[in-house]
């Protein structure tokens, strides 16, 4: 909870929440404690894959949930962004691999995440997204995802047209988060 409300006051602009708890140690509980603190949007980021899993992160006070496309094949994805739907929530679809995109552009999500990082490799590469937004509709918010450690990154990809950015782990690894997030912000 001090985190989130660090990155609030320090500018962002909407908190990403781990809720899975084998591989990040992440839990559910930490949504509704975050909810409660602070007035940002909150996506619920973990490996989701049915759709109870929208349900709980609604009733959590997530306004947002995480679909990654590599992990869920089309009846699954199709079924969990219908569930988000219905309970009002904004689904981030996420991307690493292009042979993924036209399944998530079928979709027509109002959000699209494109991961920096191979996650055979777990290498990150920032022109990643730059290659794979030029093939997304210009309606289509991009968030680049993963890999995003200076401001100078920031300004690459906001000036090729992405509109957000993931960024966890540069902030996490920060000596004064509250710092790095104005430098990324250029405050």
């Amino acid at each position: 909870v001090e985190i989130a409300q660090i990155y609030a006051e320090n500018g962002a602009s909407c908190l990403s929440v781990l809720t899975d708890e084998h591989f990040f140690q992440g839990h559910l509980s930490y949504l509704s404690q975050i909810r409660a603190a602070v007035s940002l949007p909150v996506l619920r980021k973990d490996f989701l894959i049915d759709p109870y899993q929208i349900l709980e992160a609604r009733v959590a006070g997530a306004d947002c949930v995480l679909l990654i496309a590599e992990c869920l094949d089309d009846e699954t994805l199709n079924a969990l962004y219908a569930e988000a739907q219905k309970f009002g929530m904004t689904a981030l679809v996420e991307i690493y691999e292009p042979d993924n995109l036209q399944r998530v552009l079928n979709l027509n999500p109002p959000l699209i995440g494109i991961n920096n990082r191979n996650l055979r490799t777990f290498i990150t590469d920032l022109d990643h997204t730059l290659n794979l937004s030029a093939q997304i509709p210009e309606d289509c918010l991009i968030i680049s995802e993963s890999g995003i450690r200076t401001r100078a990154d920031v300004q690459r990809l906001a000036s090729a047209g992405i509109g957000g950015m993931l960024i966890g782990e540069t902030f996490m690894r920060a000596e004064t988060i509250g710092a790095k997030v104005r430098e990324l912000l250029g405050r």
